[in-house]
């Protein structure tokens, strides 16, 4: 991943998200209710913002993905009769909309929580597959309905989809259609819990203050893009090579030393290091921060 950059400058506050930082989580809320959500350019725009802020930000350790209103989302806005294709960046480098989305959480350092209720369809559904984690409600209800309207999958869907739920499910989702609940999403893996709708978000505030708690920043930025982007190579000897590069590093790791003395010593942890600073700047997929730090071998 090559560090990711600011696009166009977006005035305060935005117009179809909120932001907020409270006790190092970021809230990401899409705030269209009105429309149920549904997915716009300018939504788009703005989340790809959003994000990038949050994980440029050291007051920042994990972000919460969610929604304002009983909907999470419908998909794409299609108020104006059909799909906007407006391009703010020159046809050549313009990407689709949920792939804006997708892409950007997929190379962020820090953790990011979906919390989701009601109506999750389409790119509703898509721009959140590149999650760490997709917690959802009792109402819930899925769908990739692509092939009903005659238009074809965005946000790298076909790529994420498969690695979540296997190739048979997505098969069957995808070509399908079909809308489906949250408990065949939790015995397929496309969600990691199932909630009431009043419950979702504060579960994924539990699950953000634990591991703000107890993880180490640098430790879980590294483990989100190794599985990202090693669990699919087709040898794990690549793998093992960079592991090796990691563990021979650790005697002069302070996030390593921290761990295993605040367990001898039976108290919650201090990891001293953040990120971006404190990641091992010879990973393949890092950009050089220039910075002083002790993470590397």
């Amino acid at each position: 991943m090559k560090a990711m950059t600011m696009t166009a400058e977006i005035p305060a506050p935005y117009a179809a998200i909120t932001y907020s930082v409270a006790e190092r989580i970021a809230t990401v809320s899409l705030n269209r209710p009105e429309s149920r959500n549904g997915y716009t350019l300018t939504m788009a725009h703005e989340l790809e913002h959003a994000f990038v802020a949050a994980d440029a930000d050291p007051a920042v350790q994990v972000v919460v993905f969610t929604c304002v209103g009983k909907d999470f989302s419908v998909g794409a806005d299609l108020s104006g009769g059909g799909f906007d294709m407006s391009m703010t960046d020159s046809p050549s480098d313009w990407q689709e909309p949920a792939g804006r989305c997708s892409n950007t959480i997929f190379g962020m350092n820090k953790p990011v929580i979906a919390a989701l209720r009601g109506v999750s369809v389409g790119g509703g559904m898509t721009i959140t597959l590149s999650c760490d984690f997709r917690l959802a409600s009792t109402d819930s209800r899925f769908s990739f309905p692509f092939s009903r309207r005659g238009i074809f999958p965005e946000g790298a869907s076909v790529w994420y989809l498969p690695r979540l739920v296997g190739a048979s499910k997505a098969a069957d989702w995808m070509l399908t259609g079909r809308l489906f609940g949250a408990d065949e999403a939790l015995d397929a893996g496309l969600v990691t819990s199932v909630h009431e709708p009043d419950s979702v978000l504060e579960a994924a505030y539990a699950l953000a203050r634990d591991m703000i708690a107890n993880t180490s920043p640098v430790s879980t930025a590294v483990i989100k893009q190794m599985l990202n982007r090693l669990s699919g190579l087709d040898s794990p000897i690549p793998v093992h090579a960079l592991d090796s590069k990691l563990i021979a590093g650790l005697p002069a790791h302070s996030d390593a030393v921290e761990g295993v003395t605040s367990f001898l010593e039976k108290r919650p942890p201090a990891f001293p290091l953040t990120v971006p600073e404190g990641i091992p700047q010879w990973l393949p997929w890092v950009s050089p921060v220039i910075t002083e730090t002790d993470t590397t071998p």
